[in-house]
């Protein structure tokens, strides 16, 4: 390795090294030479419709993938993309934020120039910037930009949040110092000291005394990056386990103890009563936003709880500090007795997703949200990457009964709406390079199936294009129930500012680039939904695809009618 390289392809030999294949934003007038380097350094260059869908792809590609990045311009650029980059903080997707920003001179000579205030004031968009990611650099000095670059990355690897990067157009092609290089970044390991040794056998000891213990899986577990190992634990103890929304996916549903999504109060009363009666929770991965635990609801008990979180564990009421979720898993099962804790003769008899079969005598009866899902859970094969959009869509979904290694994405959070659909492409194309270089389950096909309202579609339908353009394995089935149901149940049923354009919408994969003869269909009754079920072209893996299912715009699954309705009760209350 020569001793020096240009700042760009110091940059980009990073992220390839850590993993990306692929880098997704726009062009901008501030960040075209940086742009030059990402196809030399092996890297796809995805270009997006628009900065806002970039930062979704990305946070789709990393929640796949591990990591991924976008490249803005200054300014305009990446303001447009900091709702994603938000979203991406609150929901731990590690993204790094590359703007491309004016030369040195400009900014030391305070310059009045386009994509600013006009007022030859550089720092705010950074300021901005520092309050949705873990951390900064500003690449002006050659001697110190390698330490920068590594630093940033390895926070956001640490913390699997974004990070945010500046490099002035003057910056690019400087040469630096190249020897960094040499090493990949290394994340620190935890050792086990006593102090965490003492810790886990409290743990240890909680286990040995439980007598209805149970496991719960939050989406954290992947950002901690502990999901196989809570799997092993799953597996050896064979206790009753379940997870939340946004850990939905990450435990082996095939597994005759494991149930799917917990949903707190709102779910069958006999999973509720038992989890509830349960004198131990190991809970792992925890988030505890109102909308990912059911209004609280899902929470464990506080005598019964044991969290495991990216740095600390929480045993009842006390926390205890600087642990990290991998090193303490790993203690637990090293040290895990299994003969001395409970076992389950036979897995509890308690629900658990399935698949409903097609009654003739109903073909002519209108699709509904009841109906439509329990059907449509036949369509998920194993490896699909399975998203349901904010709205009925997203709850709808859950009752799904999923093959081995899918991954799914719910609304957690930040539930920006429209976030899905630059999510699927991001999630696709990570998908589509896992299984090329054989890194994904020894599965060779798969496809990722986006579930999505009329009204969250026409917020980010741009990125179609990008799927379409990058022949991305993309079945999106749309929801058509006449504009924003799920804002009309919440409030405005009859009001005008719920409803959206009539679209006409399996006419978009034609206005955005599909092939000719490329798969669509629309749906209505029970009867054309099974024959789209039973459809090889449907089926089958490769390629774009999307359907139309219509359906009353007041008609919401059971289980978010009742959540929504409990909400407003406490509104009014």
């Amino acid at each position: 390795m020569p001793d020096t390289v240009k700042l760009a392809e110091y940059l980009f030999t990073r992220l390839k090294q850590l993993g990306i294949g692929a880098i997704h934003g726009v062009p901008g007038d501030f960040n075209l030479t940086l742009l030059d380097y990402v196809e030399p350094a092996g890297l796809q260059w995805v270009g997006n419709a628009n900065e806002l869908n970039a930062g979704y792809a990305a946070d789709g590609y990393a929640r796949i993938k591990g990591v991924g990045a976008l490249i803005t311009t200054f300014g305009v650029g990446e303001l447009s993309a900091i709702n994603a980059i938000a979203g991406a903080y609150a929901e731990r997707a590690a993204v790094v934020h590359i703007v491309g920003t004016p030369d040195r001179s400009i900014q030391d000579g305070r310059i009045l120039v386009h994509h600013t205030f006009n007022d030859g004031e550089f720092g705010r968009f950074a300021k901005m910037a520092a309050h949705v990611t873990v951390a900064q650099a500003d690449l002006k000095d050659p001697r110190t930009s390698p330490e920068h670059i590594d630093f940033v990355l390895t926070q956001c690897l640490l913390h699997s949040r974004p990070v945010y990067i500046q490099v002035p157009v003057d910056m690019v092609s400087v040469p630096v110092a190249a020897d960094r290089l040499q090493s990949e970044l290394r994340l620190p390991l935890a050792e086990p000291t006593t102090y965490s040794d003492g810790v886990i056998e409290k743990v240890l000891e909680k286990i040995y005394q439980a007598k209805q213990p149970t496991i719960l899986v939050d989406g954290e577990s992947r950002s901690c990056g502990i999901v196989e190992l809570v799997q092993q634990l799953v597996d050896v103890t064979g206790w009753p386990s379940w997870t939340t929304g946004f850990g939905w996916g990450l435990l082996d549903e095939t597994k005759p103890n494991v149930y799917g999504v917990y949903r707190g109060r709102f779910d069958t009363p006999t999973v509720d009563t038992f989890i509830q009666g349960s004198d131990l929770v190991l809970f792992f991965g925890p988030h505890f936003s109102t909308t990912n635990s059911y209004n609280s609801t899902s929470v464990p008990k506080t005598e019964a709880g044991i969290h495991i979180s990216h740095t600390e564990i929480k045993i009842g009421g006390q926390i205890f500090r600087d642990i990290p979720a991998k090193l303490a898993i790993a203690q637990i099962l090293k040290k895990l007795d299994p003969s001395k804790a409970t076992a389950y003769a036979t897995p509890p008899d308690l629900a658990r997703p399935h698949v409903e079969s097609y009654t003739e005598a109903l073909k002519d009866k209108p699709i509904t949200q009841a109906s439509f899902w329990p059907m449509a859970s036949k369509l998920v094969q194993a490896g699909d990457i399975l998203l349901g959009e904010t709205g009925s869509a997203s709850h709808g979904c859950r009752d799904f009964s999923l093959p081995q290694h899918v991954r799914t994405f719910l609304p957690v959070t930040w539930l920006s709406i429209g976030y899905m659909l630059g999510a699927a492409q991001g999630a696709a194309l990570a998908q589509r390079e896992l299984i090329a270089s054989s890194q994904y389950h020894g599965i060779t096909s798969a496809r990722t199936i986006l579930f999505i309202g009329d009204g969250s579609f026409q917020m980010t339908v741009q990125e179609l294009g990008t799927i379409i353009r990058h022949r991305l394995n993309v079945t999106v089935i749309l929801i058509n129930n006449d504009g924003y149901t799920i804002e009309r149940v919440i409030h405005g049923l009859k009001q005008g500012y719920n409803d959206v354009a009539a679209w006409r919408y399996l006419q978009a994969p034609s206005l955005f680039g599909a092939d000719e003869g490329t798969f669509t269909a629309k749906v209505a009754t029970l009867g054309e939904l099974q024959g789209l079920l039973e459809n090889d072209a449907m089926s089958k893996v490769e390629g774009f695809k999307m359907v139309e299912v219509i359906m009353d715009r007041e008609d919401v699954p059971v289980g978010l009618m009742t959540w929504l309705l409990e909400k407003q009760l406490k509104t009014l209350n």
